[in-house]
Order: C-alpha cells, then sequence, then structure tokens
C-alpha cells in the first residue's frame, strides 16, 4: 500500500507534468521576447512564425544589441514605441551635429516594396542630403523654383549649417553652396517627397536624419534627436490579432510566410483560442480526476 509521502509525490508530478504546462501555453505569450532592455512584441519577432508576416526576417538580437536589417542595410534599434507605433534606428555612417561622414558611406534608408504598405520614415523626419552632385535626380530642373528642399517639422539645413561638424570644412569644399549658382550643398527633405534616401542613386557624398517628437520649436541643431524614426502599422490584422490575444493565444503566421495563425499552446487557430477549447478544457479535468484519486488533499488547494 502506497504511503503518504508517495502520495505527495505523485501528487506533485501530476501537478508539474500536467497542470503547468497548460497554465504556460494557456496565459503567457511564448512569442514575446526581449532584446537587451528592447520588448520584443507583435507585429514584431525573433522567431520564425511569431509577429506580423510583414515584419519577418526584421529582427536579429546579436550580443544583446537589436538589429533592423532591410535592403538598405542594418540599423542599430534604439527604442521601440508601441503605443505611437514607432521604433528609432541609428545608422553608423550617419552624420549628425557633431560629425560629418562623406564619401557615400552612409546606408540611407531604402524599404522593400513589399514592406511599404507596413513602414516607413515619419513624417516628423526630416533627412538632410549632404553634398549631392548637380546631376542629382534631386535638381532635375535647377535652377528652377521647384526644388524638393525645405525645412521639415521646424528642421532644416540653415539650422544644420550652425552645427560645430562643419566648423573647419566649409561649405565650398563639397562645391557651392548657394541657389544662385548651383545646388545647395545641403538638402533637407521628407521622405514622401522621393520615397527613398539611397545616396548612390541621388549621387550624394552624406546624409543626416533627425526628428522631433514635440510640437515646441527645439533650441538649434544641437539639440535635435538624431536617428531614423520609423511609423509602423498592421491595421488590417488589428481585429484577429485583438481576438487571438484576448483568448490567450500569441499572433503569428503558418508556414507559407503568409496566411495569419493564432498560436494557443500546443494548437493553432485561423481564428483564435476558444475554437480550440475544447481539448484545453478537457485537461483540467483530468487533472481533477487524477488528483482526486491520488491526492485527496488535491481539493483543499484547488
Amino acid at each position: 500500500m502506497l504511503t503518504t509521502l508517495t502520495h505527495h509525490v505523485l501528487c506533485l508530478i501530476i501537478i508539474i507534468t500536467i497542470f503547468v504546462p497548460l497554465i504556460s501555453s494557456t496565459y503567457m505569450n511564448s512569442c514575446r521576447s526581449f532584446c537587451g532592455n528592447i520588448t520584443i512584441d507583435y507585429p514584431f519577432a525573433l522567431g520564425y512564425g511569431c509577429g506580423h508576416p510583414g515584419f519577418k526576417d526584421l529582427l536579429h538580437c546579436i550580443n544583446n544589441v537589436l538589429m533592423f536589417h532591410i535592403s538598405s542595410g542594418s540599423y542599430r534599434v534604439l527604442d521601440i514605441d508601441y503605443a505611437y507605433q514607432a521604433l528609432t534606428l541609428q545608422e553608423p555612417n550617419m552624420s549628425t551635429c557633431d560629425t560629418l561622414v562623406l564619401g557615400g558611406q552612409g546606408n540611407g534608408f531604402t524599404v522593400e516594396p513589399w514592406r511599404a504598405p507596413y513602414m516607413n520614415p515619419a513624417p516628423e523626419n526630416v533627412f538632410m542630403l549632404i553634398g549631392c552632385s548637380a546631376m542629382s535626380p534631386l535638381f532635375q530642373g535647377f535652377p528652377g523654383k521647384h526644388l524638393p528642399c525645405k525645412n521639415v517639422s521646424g528642421m532644416g539645413c540653415e539650422e544644420y549649417y550652425g552645427c560645430r561638424a562643419w566648423d573647419g570644412l566649409g561649405h565650398n569644399r563639397l562645391g557651392s553652396g548657394y541657389f544662385g549658382s548651383g545646388p545647395p550643398v545641403c538638402c533637407a527633405v521628407p521622405y514622401e517627397a522621393i520615397k527613398s534616401i539611397n545616396l548612390t542613386k541621388l549621387e550624394c557624398e552624406g546624409y543626416s536624419s533627425a526628428y522631433s517628437l514635440a510640437p515646441i520649436r527645439l533650441n538649434g541643431p544641437s539639440s535635435w534627436a538624431y536617428g531614423i524614426r520609423v511609423k509602423f502599422w498592421v491595421k488590417e490584422s488589428e481585429e484577429f490579432c485583438g481576438a487571438c490575444e484576448a483568448t490567450g493565444g500569441a499572433c503569428g503566421y503558418g508556414l507559407d510566410g503568409i496566411k495569419q495563425i493564432c498560436m494557443c499552446g500546443n494548437s493553432n487557430s485561423t481564428s483564435n483560442c476558444d475554437s480550440v477549447s475544447l481539448s484545453s478544457k478537457t485537461r483540467p479535468m483530468i487533472v481533477e480526476i487524477i488528483a482526486g484519486t491520488y491526492c485527496p488533499f488535491w481539493f483543499d488547494l484547488y
């Protein structure tokens, strides 16, 4: 006849092997993860099958540094703001107020056409293209008055010229500097004006990118936030993912890399976890039956 200690051991085995996996598969988002101090959540993911298919193979965690990879290159992710659906990227070859990086080394920013419906630089992001050739697509029609150069969110080249990065360089080193005699040394543009920051195609020596998060005028270019602010959205799947997560599932996609699925522990659903709840509801019943047989004290704790 089994001893009391044996009863207790059997009970613990039942709880660990059956009940604990049930809790974890039902209530924990198996796709949520971290890289350094940045939370990775829907629509992003580090593992294949998690997140939204429009964001697959986008993020990579390397030595606790989160990297964002698209066709134009790799960028370090400084922040993901899920509330405002924006992420901030850093590109090592991008000029700032302290340093000019010339020689066409910068990656700029060019997103693949199939990703364009899901992400693009934010409207408040200004790109300042530096040392562009007179033959650049930016200046076709020059010296007409229809140049794309303009201030964006109160930021532009006239202010940027005041950065110490220009000290000792001078505008003339990059060619003519004023609209009257040739292309400007620096041309500030919103992303929407050209749809791609490709330094090779634009025939530019370098670029800088800055963004503003406040509706107030910043105190000079030294106080600007330098980086690429990218907006992301997945409006067509908000209802599906909301229903999935509300029923304890994690949003992901199938083996075809396109169709969205709701991951519910060991099962997947094309709608939400309530549709596969029958098998999960039978498991607690099994636990109670077995526990009632081997662990009489179970019901005092349950």
